[in-house]
């Protein structure tokens, strides 16, 4: 019980120092997740429309503004229905928003550029 109430002093002021240290620098574990890491790497790479998108975008009235800094950055990746694998280029899926979506989204990110296909309302 002496060992344990030994750990616990050190642990306890260790583990807040350390959540203190690394939230004042901004760190965070959430870019670690996959679906973090395909949004990110989806959002530093050149955008391309296909014609469709472009139709449904102007119907929807959305602007690109809007499509980079909402429904991207605010949407989840489903895995289930993209094919993450595909070589070269992988199609993803995107839902926006992450709760009750209203949008379905499917790109595929190549090298350099990431093309938009297909863009549905499903609500």
């Amino acid at each position: 019980m002496r060992k344990l109430r030994f750990f616990l002093i050190g642990l306890i002021p260790g583990l807040l120092l350390t959540f203190f240290i690394l939230n004042k620098k901004g760190a965070s574990c959430s870019g670690y997740l996959p679906n973090s890491r395909v949004i990110a790497e989806t959002l530093s790479k050149d955008f391309q429309y296909s014609e469709s998108f472009k139709a449904e975008m102007s119907a929807h009235q959305m602007d690109e503004k809007f499509l980079r800094d909402s429904v991207i950055t605010k949407g989840e990746i489903n895995f289930d229905k993209s094919l993450a694998q595909k070589k070269p280029c992988p199609e993803y899926v995107l839902i926006y928003p992450k709760k009750n979506p209203k949008f379905e989204i499917s790109y595929e990110k190549c090298e350099k550029t990431t093309t938009f296909n297909s863009f549905k309302k499903l609500r």
